[in-house]
């Protein structure tokens, strides 16, 4: 459904993306892992746009782009086939939440309104929402903030969601509730592709698993292989650091 070729980024002279490919197929959960400053949120946002990239190809639904010089109308094409969840959840903050779900709707697809609040409820219903529905986002915990933002995410009826580190920025009780909403997507056949830290979401939601560092795609495989029998050295480095800091984060609670 989605695959890119070689796509490269850099920012002032310093390359960020080395040439990474990647495959994602209707359906697919795929966690994408690395430390920090190795390039994940630089590839989803390069995929959706937020970045442009300097090169590399884009085929989406059989159609190919090229990513350096891609046209605002064919961006604004395959937006409407694909939805972004931020870190920061990315809210208005003079709206409500059901405000937020429909905004889109209404100014960016030409929705009526009614009709736009009728998917507006029943996507924030879905994230289990319904009696926030006209609570700010400053009324709203973290948690809730964030399922506001996959409601509006989900409003669209995407062919692909694009999660950049969605729990980043939750206390551990707030993200169980949006890992989920994550996992009831998934349950449901929704094609994911999600940056994140949670190794538990990453070994049991994803069915695939890919691990950068430094700009490159260092390991990619099924999510069990991926876990249980690591062919690089360094793979086994991070996954065993990462088992270390979440035992030593248990020990706090």
């Amino acid at each position: 459904m989605v695959e890119v070729k070689n796509i490269r980024k850099a920012f002032d002279g310093a390359e960020v993306l080395k040439g990474v490919d990647l495959q994602v197929y209707q359906g697919d959960v795929v966690a994408i892992l690395g430390p920090s400053g190795s390039g994940k949120t630089t590839l989803l946002r390069c995929l959706n746009f937020l970045e442009t990239a300097d090169s590399g190809e884009l085929i989406f639904d059989g159609e190919q782009f090229h990513l350096g010089h891609v046209s605002k109308k064919d961006i604004a094409r395959l937006r409407q086939k694909t939805s972004f969840v931020f870190q920061n959840y990315n809210l208005f903050l003079n709206k409500t939440a059901l405000q937020n779900v429909t905004e889109g709707l209404i100014t960016a697809r030409k929705i009526p309104k009614e009709q736009a609040e009728k998917t507006g409820r029943r996507a924030l219903a879905k994230v289990g929402l319904s009696d926030r529905e006209d609570y700010y986002p400053h009324q709203l915990s973290g948690g809730q903030q964030q399922r506001v933002a996959i409601a509006r995410a989900m409003a669209t009826d995407p062919e692909i969601i694009y999660f950049d580190e969605p729990t980043s920025a939750l206390d551990p009780e707030l993200t169980g509730e949006v890992l989920a909403v994550m996992r009831q997507l998934a349950d449901e056949g929704m094609t994911m592709l999600v940056v994140t830290h949670e190794m538990g979401f990453a070994r049991t939601v994803s069915n695939r698993v890919i691990f950068m560092e430094d700009g490159v795609v260092v390991e990619e495989g099924g999510a069990k292989a991926f876990f249980e029998h690591p062919q690089q050295a360094r793979t086994r480095e991070f996954l065993q650091m990462s088992e270390k800091e979440s035992a030593q984060g248990q020990q706090h609670f």
